[in-house]
């Protein structure tokens, strides 16, 4: 009985030091704050239930965080299907959505950037968003995304570039 209630006790510990961190890393995918808070909640649900898989061959955060990112996508995706539209759609959709969000405390400049961002591939708009916002190092993205650190900081260069010439033309 002790060995479960610790368990129990160390995994709080575990939502409190990491709670914030991915809410931000999943709302810079998803935008959404109700979307955010479900798939918050389907990350911390997986994360329990495969913690004794963690080999710890990796940062336990960098691990989380690959889950989040993970279960961000596959919400996207069933969105998507739900709605019976394609990827591109709902991301124009989400951006849509972002102008009447009572969460969104962007004004115009955030809300442009946030457009040029969606029309990134995904994997630039992680690297992109895991950089600009997030501020974490490219040793810590590789860990996470599983890619090298140079291939890391080429695609950062380029999603900086395609932002930049979205932010000019629109």
């Amino acid at each position: 009985m002790q060995n479960s209630s610790t368990s129990q006790e160390a995994f709080r510990e575990l939502i409190s030091l990491y709670k914030e961190r991915l809410y931000w890393h999943i709302r810079n995918m998803v935008k959404s704050h109700d979307d955010t808070d479900d798939v918050l909640q389907n990350t911390f649900v997986k994360i329990f239930r495969n913690i004794d898989k963690f080999k710890g061959d990796s940062k336990l955060y960098s691990w989380m965080y690959r889950i989040a990112t993970n279960e961000a996508i596959t919400f996207l995706n069933k969105k998507a299907r739900r709605l019976q539209i394609t990827s591109e759609e709902l991301k124009d959709q989400i951006i849509d959505n972002l102008q009447s969000d009572v969460y969104f405390e962007g004004d115009e400049i955030k809300l442009k950037l946030q457009k040029a961002i969606s029309t990134l591939p995904e994997k630039q708009q992680q690297v992109f968003n895991m950089k600009y916002f997030e501020e974490l190092k490219y040793r810590e993205m590789s860990e996470i995304l599983e890619t090298s650190e140079g291939a890391l900081k080429a695609s950062y260069h380029i999603a900086s570039k395609k932002i930049e010439e979205y932010l000019k033309t629109n």
